[in-house]
């Protein structure tokens, strides 16, 4: 290959790496404080003139001008014209070339979705320039049980260093458990999706009943494991199963359910088997939870909803409308949004809460429901979603209102680092670019495009 194409493909592909991982350099030495923007804290009323103080991946101090000690030798950026909001809570993502259970069977909670990941995908700088900040992604829904999710933050990796190698895996991304364990859920789903030939079940009614012998075989199974360990006879234990112990995960509250469901039909058969089985639940999507508002909220289960601007999609989800939010919230039921990237483009998140008070959910709501609602349904509410002191220091600046469709995410920070930047060119490509900006493949596939037209002259 002659050099200056060896220099083309070597740019490209740099071009599609995301920035340093945070572990590559301490963040923030000096603390880094933010003067004079309007801050929305999500967990009080917004300051028109505020300060936030972050340092060492932590918010050091949130408030009013003249409330707020400045430390000395402090690093300080006027924001004035500035909207400073937490970092976005994406409940529901699919980023990162997601490929989940395949076609043996219904349910296959042994699954884990991040052997899938690949930490070059472009998806996870799109996420960040739309100032998402943790992302729950998820296995698709075409099976009843389609495996376990996995938490992360788009906190970036490692450029692959000159001449090959270099950069670094998935894990990277992973947010951790006080035991320094992945965190995540269990995807589930119901209606039309998952109903097809054998072995997947061909009615909602034979799905809800191999979802209950699942079920059942994971209490039995659990109870097993406890007997032979009162017993002190750990060789009565039944053989390790990776599928029912992931269940026992979801029985034992550790992991959450979180349900793809949009019928109202469908939607009150998720709520009958977690009334059953006791699991946690989050439910995702809910086309037609405006229809059954009160009925979640009894059930006092949280949903994940997705509030879309342009028509089509499968026939269950005719019924969609973006009053469910106000519904939701008018019957005091928890709410978050999520994109369902791609159904959603991450970088328009924001306006999915635009649209919902459109359709009369109020504005504390809606920015609620973009941070730390989402946060809590991930059982991250104590770590992320609001500014407040002694949280990661996950924030997003605008060049405006966040309802306001003329509004610019213009700097994403995680963990007091800041991984995008609408001023570079690099980053703002990301921000602007069209379906596909910055394909990984397509370094590799120029050269062979340009064979292939040489070989037909």
């Amino acid at each position: 290959m002659p050099h200056t194409a060896r220099t083309l493909v070597r740019t490209l592909l740099l071009s599609v790496c995301l920035g340093p991982c945070a572990a590559s350099s301490p963040a923030q030495p000096v603390p880094t404080v933010f003067e004079n923007a309007r801050v929305i804290t999500a967990a009080g009323p917004e300051i028109e003139r505020g300060v936030l103080v972050v340092h060492q991946g932590r918010i050091v101090a949130v408030g009013p001008a003249g409330s707020v000690t400045i430390p000395a030798g402090a690093q300080r950026i006027d924001a004035a014209g500035r909207v400073i909001m937490p970092g976005l809570v994406d409940t529901h993502s699919h980023v990162g070339g997601v490929a989940g259970a395949d076609g043996s069977a219904a349910i296959q909670p042994s699954v884990r979705v991040f052997d899938s990941l690949n930490p070059f995908d472009p998806g996870f700088k799109r996420a960040v320039a739309g100032g998402i900040t943790t992302i729950n992604i998820m296995p698709g829904s075409g099976h009843l049980m389609s495996g376990q999710t996995i938490y992360v933050k788009p906190r970036g990796i490692k450029r692959p260093a000159e001449g090959g190698g270099g950069g670094v895996s998935i894990d990277a991304l992973f947010i951790l458990d006080a035991a320094g364990e992945p965190m995540g859920g269990m995807k589930m789903a119901n209606g039309t999706n998952s109903i097809r030939e054998a072995p997947f079940p061909g009615t909602r009614a034979k799905s809800a009943a191999m979802v209950r012998e699942q079920f059942v075989r994971a209490q039995e199974y659990r109870s097993k494991i406890a007997a032979a360990k009162e017993a002190g006879k750990p060789d009565e234990a039944p053989a390790r199963d990776l599928a029912l112990e992931a269940m026992v995960e979801v029985l034992d509250g550790k992991r959450i359910v979180h349900h793809h469901t949009h019928r109202a039909d469908d939607i009150m058969t998720v709520l009958r088997l977690q009334k059953e089985f006791g699991f946690r639940v989050v439910l995702h999507h809910v086309s037609e939870a405006w229809k059954v508002a009160p009925e979640i909220a009894a059930a006092g289960v949280p949903s994940s909803i997705i509030v879309i601007d342009s028509p089509g999609g499968k026939l269950e989800a005719v019924g969609l409308s973006w009053i469910t939010g106000k519904a939701l919230e008018d019957a005091g039921a928890p709410i978050a949004f999520h994109t369902d990237d791609w159904i959603t483009d991450s970088r328009l998140f924001l306006r999915s809460a635009a649209y919902a008070v459109r359709a009369g959910m109020s504005r504390e709501g809606a920015l609620r429901a973009l941070t730390i609602e989402g946060a809590r349904m991930l059982d991250l509410g104590d770590r992320v979603g609001t500014l407040e002191a002694g949280k990661d220091a996950d924030f997003v600046l605008l060049s405006g209102d966040p309802l306001s469709v003329y509004t610019k995410v213009e700097q994403t920070w995680i963990e007091g680092r800041k991984v995008f930047d609408r001023a570079d060119p690099d980053d703002a490509r990301y921000a602007v670019g069209g379906f596909g900006v910055g394909s990984p493949t397509r370094p590799y596939m120029c050269c062979a495009d340009h064979a292939v037209g040489a070989a037909a002259q």
